[in-house]
Formats: C-alpha cells, structure tokens, sequence
C-alpha cells in the first residue's frame, strides 16, 4: 500500500499553519502523497493577494476577506501580542536555521504537495478559485475529499 497523508488545515493561524506545512513537507520528502483539505480560516493560507484584501462578493464577505490577510498577517493562536508574536517565530526560525512559513509553503508546492480548497467555506465566504494561488489543485466538497484520503491517514489541524 502506498503511504498516504491527508490533512485538514481549519486554521488560519501563524503556528498552526507552520505545523500543516512541516508535517506535509516532510511527509512528501519521504515519498507520502500528501493531500491538504483547507477549509474556512484555512482557507487563508492559499489566498493569491499578499496582505489584507477585500475578497468576497459582498460587504461582509469582504470584511472577512479584509480580515483574513494572507501568510504575512496570520496570528499566532497564543501569545500573539497584537501581531507581534509571529514576527517573533519568525525571527527565531531564520536564527535557528528553521524553514519559516513562507519556505514551508514554497517547499510543498516543490514537492507536489496537493493543495485542495474546500467548496463549501468557499460559498460561505464569498470566494472563488481565482482568489486562490495557482497552485491549488481543485475546489472540492467533503465527500470528494474523504474519497482522496482513503487508505491513507487524516489528521485535523
């Protein structure tokens, strides 16, 4: 059988993301096919405009777009100390001589990690494939993305 991960990445913060991305890396650095199932604030890390953009089609799901800033403004989920707790991470990451997010992300496109947004926090927030990176293979439902981990291992970050 071939090895299989499958990732649920329902966050969209700075140390959670790190997390989705070493384990999705690594695992496609060993020979795992990877698939990761971003739903919701998620969603966020795939977004194509750097920074805070008004996505959506209308006026609160661009204030949702305008809130979810990208990599560059995802918080940490402690110890954020109003933004600068990732700033913080990354620092010491680079001092450290550790992947920061960004490089996380770069790597698993590299690898050929599957990148899968998910349909439904889509419509919820009014966005499209086109706010998206190019790099995401395909807007999928539940059903279609259960149907891909299978025989493989899932995990919900």
């Amino acid at each position: 059988m071939d090895k299989k991960l499958s990732i649920i990445a329902f966050s969209g913060d700075f140390d959670k993301l790190t997390a989705v991305f070493t384990l999705a890396t690594g695992a496609a650095a060993v020979g795992y096919e990877v698939n990761v199932f971003f739903t919701f604030w998620g969603l966020d890390a795939l977004k194509k405009k750097k920074g805070r953009a008004l996505a959506g089609d209308s006026p609160l799901t661009k204030l949702f777009g305008f809130m979810m800033g990208g990599l560059s403004a995802a918080p940490n989920s402690r110890f954020n100390f109003f933004g600068l707790g990732p700033k913080i991470f990354r620092s010491l990451m680079r001092k450290k001589n550790v992947a920061t997010l960004e490089e996380l992300v770069e790597a698993a496109k590299m690898l050929g990690v599957n990148l899968y947004a998910c349909e439904m926090a889509m419509h919820v927030l009014g966005l499209t494939k086109e706010d998206f990176i190019p790099e995401v293979k395909d807007v999928l439902g539940v059903a279609s993305f259960l149907k891909i981990s299978d025989g493989g291992q899932t995990l919900f970050i």
